[in-house]
């Protein structure tokens, strides 16, 4: 599987590569047509790559096997594919992908199989992409017959009503936070976003999971600021939501360390050729010390924190930028925080 960088596509990937939520998931969404004929318990996750380079841009590249309830060995593709946003040529792109899955199953002398391309959608606007693919062609009906054509089934959250969402605690959850991610209501649904995901912790790996969904809604652009998630995690989970935030908190700031310097470096390089490489590496490091203390001063004290900044931002000494980058970890206020600049700047 290729990494994923981009937060919808890596929360997707994440909840929907575990074979027990794509069984739920199916078992829940597919139209009960398909549930008649389809053994969902038997879904498999294909462990190969079936796109080129082009379409990896695009696909999350999570396909699953499903055998057929009557016992034939014939075995159909179930294609999962992402949207948080309307795509007009959905249906063509994907199409591509259904015939990369047909070449790859005759190289391996097989027999071509059904697909069922299912999109799952969680976007603000209404999805309005045409769902058949001769629905993208203006021809004339007598033209029809010479046009391959099929339909993909579309799962969308935006507009589900919550007594619809279904599935085991993962799906729900998953379905849930999808659903609210983009809606200018989702402060008004923390608790009951809170309130979902404390349903996992008694799962075996109920932490990771929670930390996942958690991350997600920090980084997906989700109308809520990290305080307002930290204070809902907090009331719904008192025992474990501070312990998770607070690990969550280390690896943004760490995270963001790492970023903010190579962005830093990279800037710097790009001015040493005229300051002098050193000199320009060494400007990059400052900058990305900077862009690492903002972050931290938000995720820890939010807007008490970023009161500092103009002060630290005039601070050019990288060692006491570094006492700040550390003294973030530790301290427990802003107070505390300013006389270790204070102090280090006077001696």
């Amino acid at each position: 599987m290729k990494e994923v960088s981009n937060p919808h596509d890596a929360i997707f990937k994440a909840i929907l590569s575990r074979r027990d939520a794509a069984q739920s998931f199916l078992a829940t969404y597919l139209p009960p047509a398909l549930t008649a004929v389809l053994d969902v318990q038997s879904a498999e996750l294909e462990k190969d790559s079936f796109v080129d380079e082009e379409l990896r841009a695009s696909y999350s590249d999570l396909v699953y096997s499903v055998n057929l309830k009557d016992g034939r060995s014939l075995c159909v593709y179930v294609l999962f594919e992402h949207k948080s946003e309307p795509e007009p040529l959905v249906a063509f792109h994907l199409i591509r992908y259904m015939v990369r899955l047909w070449e790859d199953s005759l190289k391996q002398g097989k027999r071509i199989r059904p697909i069922i391309p299912l999109v799952v959608y969680h976007g603000s606007a209404s999805w309005s992409p045409a769902k058949r693919f001769h629905d993208l062609l203006d021809v004339p009906d007598e033209l029809k017959p010479f046009v391959p054509d099929y339909r993909y089934i579309l799962t969308d959250f935006s507009h589900m009503p919550d007594e619809e969402i279904g599935g085991n605690t993962l799906v729900r959850v998953f379905s849930v936070v999808l659903k609210y991610t983009f809606r200018e209501d989702i402060s008004e649904k923390l608790v009951l976003i809170t309130m979902t995901l404390r349903e996992l912790m008694s799962w075996q790996d109920g932490m990771s999971l929670v930390a996942t969904f958690l991350r997600y809604l920090a980084m997906s652009g989700a109308r809520i600021s990290r305080e307002e998630l930290r204070k809902a995690v907090k009331k719904a989970l008192p025992k474990e939501g501070e312990r998770i935030m607070s690990s969550i908190a280390q690896e943004w700031f760490e995270e963001g360390r790492q970023q903010g310097m190579l962005r830093g470096i990279e800037q710097g390089v790009q001015r040493g050729i005229e300051q002098g490489v050193q000199r320009g590496i060494e400007q990059g490091v400052l900058e990305g010390l900077h862009k690492s203390i903002a972050l931290g001063l938000e995720l820890k004290f939010a807007a008490d924190g970023l009161r500092l900044l103009p002060e630290i931002r005039k601070i050019a000494d990288r060692d006491v930028l570094e006492a700040i980058y550390e003294g973030i970890k530790t301290v427990n206020s802003t107070a505390d925080l300013r006389r270790i600049y204070k102090r280090r700047r006077r001696g």
